[in-house]
């Protein structure tokens, strides 16, 4: 159980870093870059959850939708 949840807490780390690169480098990747952000809300607010940690929760809850909007927006 605790590799799981360093795994989904890593992953969501990992995944956040390069979707900020992606879409701060500007280099026409940012709708790959919302991808990766949905994936990496969706590990954080899995480990949130299980962790009950309701901020953090609720802010992945806000990223997923804001990812979600961004992919919309791109096309």
């Amino acid at each position: 159980m605790i590799f799981k949840l360093n795994f989904l807490e890593w992953l969501g780390v990992i995944l956040g870093i390069l979707y900020s690169l992606l879409v701060s480098l500007n280099i026409n990747l940012e709708f790959f870059g919302f991808i990766l952000m949905l994936i990496a809300a969706g590990s954080l607010g899995i480990w949130a959850h299980i962790g009950n940690h309701r901020g953090i929760l609720f802010l992945q809850i806000i990223h997923s939708l804001i990812a979600i909007v961004g992919m919309i927006r791109w096309f």
